[in-house]
């Protein structure tokens, strides 16, 4: 884990009684400095937690005046609501003369904390966020909020670290989207959900959960699934299909998931949605290249993505005080289509 401090080369100069160019060659491993006194300058530099500015030494090689570069770590590029997300992130900073170094964690803690340290070396301005599914330590995000880097959740929040966040309404987005499917005579809803160990992961449940209890239904820990990706619905709706008293629709936390339980359903020969009702949760790009088309629950990614960038930025140029705790929701809206009554 990364230890606190901003030593700079200046600063190291001045203690060691060196020019500051004696302390770049001696960084550099320059033959032009004595072994002994190289030796006591990196000892120094590792003793001090400096970290060199790289950007600003590309910048200055390339006679570029510097950069105003905010740090954004994706869980995954290939899911659309972070795609769309990121593109309310660029699209703010972009207005706002800011560009992006952008890193995926690929779902990985241990590759979220080296992006996290990449960044904090690289000087970035601040850093947009949205924790890996695995994550259960912090400490990685709290260096960042003590050392004054901006930090701004998206989508999933770090419950562990005081830091802003832009989230969506998850518990109505839920609520409203199984009430819809009571509404339309479904009694026996199956939730494929995510860990209630991320935020978002107990709203959209307990969402579920009090639209039923709403309707005087009780839960039903059979219909209860933690099952988040497309392949794992497919694999494990015909077992439940299957059940003595099977459900009569499902409720999904993303389109992915909630496609797999569509064309799971429709090998087995259920008709869509006469036999049984599936709700998603995103609204991407594949929610309408299904037949039938997908009913959904729209997030709204790049109106997070805006607001994310929006609220960094004005902590970077002092429009909110750096240490403000800013709390953003972004409504959902239910999105009927064909695959509900």
């Amino acid at each position: 884990m990364m230890k606190s401090g901003t030593v700079t080369m200046k600063d190291i100069a001045r203690e060691l009684g060196v020019s500051v160019a004696t302390v770049s060659r001696a960084l550099k491993d320059s033959p032009r400095i004595s072994a002994e006194k190289r030796e006591e300058i990196k000892r120094y530099a590792r003793e001090h937690n400096f970290t060199p500015n790289l950007i600003a030494e590309a910048l200055r090689k390339s006679k570029v005046q510097p950069l105003k570069i905010i740090g954004v770590i994706v869980p995954q590029f290939t899911h659309y609501y972070f795609s769309s997300i990121l593109a309310g992130i660029e699209e703010e900073a972009s207005a706002r003369g800011y560009q992006l170094m952008v890193a995926q964690s690929d779902e990985r803690y241990e590759r979220e904390v080296e992006i996290c340290r990449s960044f904090y070396e690289n000087k970035v301005c601040g850093v947009i966020v949205s924790q890996a599914k695995n994550t259960t330590k912090f400490d990685h995000f709290k260096f960042l909020v003590e050392q004054h880097v901006p930090l701004v959740f998206y989508d999933r929040v770090s419950i562990g670290v005081n830091a802003s966040r832009v989230v969506i309404d998850d518990y109505m987005g839920a609520f409203a989207a199984v009430n819809y499917l009571i509404n339309t005579g479904c009694k026996r809803i199956a939730y494929y959900g995510m860990s209630l160990n991320l935020e978002i992961g107990k709203n959209r449940f307990n969402g579920y959960q009090d639209a039923l209890l709403k309707h005087g239904i009780q839960p039903d820990e059979q219909l209860i699934r933690m099952c988040d990706n497309r392949s794992d619905a497919e694999s494990i709706t015909p077992d439940l299909m299957n059940i003595q008293n099977p459900p009569d629709a499902f409720f999904a936390v993303n389109d992915e998931t909630a496609l797999g339980v569509l064309y799971s359903c429709k090998r087995m020969g259920l008709r869509i949605p006469a036999d049984i009702s599936i709700c998603g949760f995103t609204n991407g790009v594949h929610a309408m290249s299904c037949d039938p088309m997908l009913t959904t629950v729209e997030q709204r990614g790049t109106r997070v993505g805006e607001e994310a960038a929006s609220i960094l930025i004005d902590k970077v140029e002092g429009a909110l005080p750096i240490n403000s705790i800013e709390k953003r929701i972004v409504r959902t809206r239910l999105i009927v289509r064909g695959t509900t009554k």
